[in-house]
């Protein structure tokens, strides 16, 4: 009995002291990687979402904010680009991967997003697929509303003029129901947000009004309007991509939902569908989906058609 309970004594000390180790070693450090697109635009990578960075005459409006606690490397990093102060954000939806660094800029920054966008970053509801969703409290109630967008738009707002232009759009509902166009019209640039992440099947969150049955049209809304104006597109997640790139997802989506839809009308189960789906080859160099996000993806589908 003694020897039992020296040795339960050891195990409890070592588990302690392999804890305490753990809790004593120092975070890894918040890296976040440049790209240089212009002499005044920026696009920082890592920590999240892909966030721009563009330098104004009177000073800088930053596009996404990335994960909680990346907001003052954000700001740091910006400090090393240019002296001019941070003026503005624009998020591009309301997940937390691009909006929780806003609880780190000073107060007085103007936050801007799509007028549903507010409405869900008050909310911050699970995301749609994700296996671990977040409990508790908001990053935004923990801070006491700051960070919440000042100002919103619904289908369309210009700010500013001549090379300091933004252009918003809307364009309708896909990864959620108030993913923003950023346009900076003088350097032919628009940032899309994880309503193009990349080459992947997109994620759909239904609970913050995305749509499998809209995405595809909002992408070719968004290809018609913005064709002529930019050259370069940035995604949520991937490399920058072109118009031709944005023509051709959008062309993905719709296949995807008509490929999907075929199926539930041929009378197969939404397990049977997402297991038997491939990437067509058509779409050479496409992500393989997810297993979870392809499941997801089809149930809502299913969801969505009668």
């Amino acid at each position: 009995m003694r020897r039992g309970i020296v040795l339960s004594t050891l195990v409890a000390i070592a588990t302690l002291s392999i804890a305490v180790k753990a809790y004593q070693q120092p975070p890894a450090p918040r890296t976040i990687e440049v790209e240089k697109l212009k002499d005044n635009f920026f696009l920082l990578k890592g920590g999240g979402g892909n966030t721009a960075v563009f330098v104004m005459s009177d000073g800088i409006t930053v596009v996404d904010t990335k994960n909680p606690g990346w907001g003052a490397p954000i700001l740091d990093k910006i400090k090393e680009l240019s002296p001019k102060p941070v003026v503005r954000i624009i998020n591009t939806h309301t997940h937390g991967d691009h909006v929780s660094g806003n609880v780190e800029f000073p107060a007085t920054v103007d936050v801007v997003t799509q007028e549903n966008t507010a409405a869900n970053m008050k909310l911050m509801k699970p995301v749609t697929g994700l296996q671990a969703p977040p409990a508790g409290p908001s990053i935004f109630q923990q801070n006491q509303g700051k960070g919440l967008p000042k100002q919103t738009f619904k289908d369309k707002m210009t700010i500013g003029k001549g090379p300091d232009q933004i252009d918003l759009f809307y364009f309708g509902r896909g990864h959620t129901n108030g993913d923003a166009w950023v346009l900076f019209p003088a350097l032919r640039i628009v940032h899309a947000g994880d309503i193009f992440s990349g080459k992947n099947l997109p994620l759909l969150d239904a609970n913050n009004g995305g749509s499998a049955t809209d995405i595809g049209n909002s992408l070719s809304k968004a290809h018609s309007a913005l064709s002529k104006l930019a050259d370069t597109v940035i995604t949520g997640h991937s490399t920058n991509m072109t118009m031709n790139d944005l023509a051709e997802y959008a062309q993905f989506n719709k296949d995807f939902l008509a490929a999907v839809q075929a199926e539930k009308k041929a009378g197969k189960t939404v397990d049977a569908v997402a297991k038997g789906y491939n990437i067509p080859s058509k779409y050479a160099g496409y992500a393989a989906p997810q297993a979870a996000r392809l499941a997801a993806n089809v149930q809502i589908v299913f969801d969505e058609t009668k």
